[in-house]
């Protein structure tokens, strides 16, 4: 009886300064961020009041007049199209059939269920 005592005052010591080590992790995270905190808040300027914009012209942005834009749609549709035309076909390799993977799992599932009915856990 007395070694099951020993064990358990061994056992409620290790888990009581388990918790205590957490306990103070835990406490110096808490301070380390609340400082950190505090620090970023004294960084901050204090906001000064924005300045009243002035009025300003509208500047035009230059426009491209519709004949050239036409123009240079013409010519990139022109040029996607000798692409387009110049592009050849990849290969590319047909995907194996699920049916082999399922009759894996499925023999699979049957050597489990064989084991157990043979170990009588089933």
């Amino acid at each position: 009886m007395s070694e099951f005592m020993e064990g358990l005052n061994l056992t409620v010591l290790g888990v009581t300064i388990v918790f205590m080590v957490l306990s103070i992790l835990a406490v110096v995270l808490y301070a380390v961020g609340w400082i950190e905190r505090r620090l970023v808040e004294r960084e901050k300027p204090a906001p000064s009041p924005a300045p009243t914009p002035s009025p300003v012209e509208k500047e035009d942005k230059p426009v491209i007049p519709p004949r050239d834009l036409a123009v240079i749609t013409a010519a990139i549709l022109a040029y996607t199209a000798e692409k387009a035309s110049q592009l050849r076909p990849l290969p590319f390799k047909r995907k194996v059939s699920d049916a082999w993977r399922l009759y894996g799992v499925q023999s699979q599932m049957e050597e489990v269920e064989d084991f157990n009915y043979e170990m009588g856990k089933w």
